[in-house]
């Protein structure tokens, strides 16, 4: 009888790993379909596409660039990503061809193989980074969201410069928006690309979510630039992470208007400190 409730408790605890396994597929399957691919195909917007030679022509039917920069992608080989795309600018190809026939189909495919299984958490995550990276380095900052105050809370989630830690930051989001919320998951990996997001678009609260000790000692700096960059003068900035688990600090001590280490408590928490602005 006790091997039959050992055995029983293993397949439960088997299932909740799946289950927790799929929810957090979903959730950044959301990211990508909802907030990463709309950001890149928002440059269509700004730069018209004009009657050219297909990717596939003015590369080759096989496209090995394509195969190349996304391997590179999953291998999290900044360098060599980046030098597909310097080779594809030398030869003349548009930006605006680079944005919409290489990194957002290269995007699309990660999130197909993580779909299937056939590349980790890890690698989708780094490489989604470095396309996003790629975004403003050739000179794209094309706001995706709204430039003033709206009806519902605009919530801004991003792990710290220095860190990539998408998972913890994919699920809180799920909680935010389950209460409603909308939500923006910022993959930025710089401090400038974080304040460039932060001010071209309105967001009520930005979260910040740290996980290394060595990131304590510019962040006061960091929120005092993300309150200066916000297109909200009244932008509320919270943080969370797993280092607040193992340092007891109080907000006012770094800039920040609230800690919190539990999402379900972050998320009533945030509301309030919307609505008493």
């Amino acid at each position: 009888m006790s091997e039959f409730s050992a055995s029983d408790g293993q397949a439960s605890g088997v299932r909740r790993a799946v289950s927790l396994r799929d929810d957090c597929k979903d959730s950044l399957l959301a990211v990508i379909e909802e907030q990463i691919i709309p950001r890149l195909l928002n440059v269509h917007q700004l730069f018209p596409v004009k009657a050219t030679a297909p990717l596939d022509v003015a590369l080759g039917t096989e496209q090995p660039e394509f195969e190349a920069f996304t391997q590179h992608c999953l291998r999290g080989d900044a360098l060599k990503a980046n030098q597909v795309v310097d080779w594809l600018v030398a030869r003349g190809l548009a930006h605006d061809r680079i944005f919409l026939e290489l990194i957002t189909p290269a995007a699309r495919h990660l999130g197909a193989l993580w779909d299937q299984d056939l590349c980790d958490f890890t690698q989708v995550t780094c490489g989604l980074a470095m396309m996003h990276q790629m975004i403003y380095r050739l000179g794209y900052a094309s706001p995706a969201g709204p430039s003033a105050e709206g009806v519902s809370e605009r919530v801004m989630l991003a792990c710290a410069p220095g860190s990539q830690h998408f998972l913890g930051l994919t699920i809180v989001a799920e909680f935010f928006r389950q209460a409603g919320l909308e939500v923006v998951l910022e993959i930025s990996s710089s401090e400038s690309e974080l304040l460039r997001a932060v001010s071209s678009e309105w967001f009520d609260v930005v979260g910040v979510s740290v996980a290394l000790e060595s990131q304590l000692a510019t962040l006061p700096d960091l929120i005092a630039h993300l309150r200066s960059s916000s297109g909200n003068p009244q932008v509320r900035v919270v943080l969370g992470g797993p280092i607040f688990l193992l340092h007891d600090f109080g907000p006012n001590n770094l800039g920040a208007d609230a800690i919190f280490t539990d999402a379900r408590e972050a998320v009533e928490a945030v509301k309030r400190l919307v609505r008493a602005r």
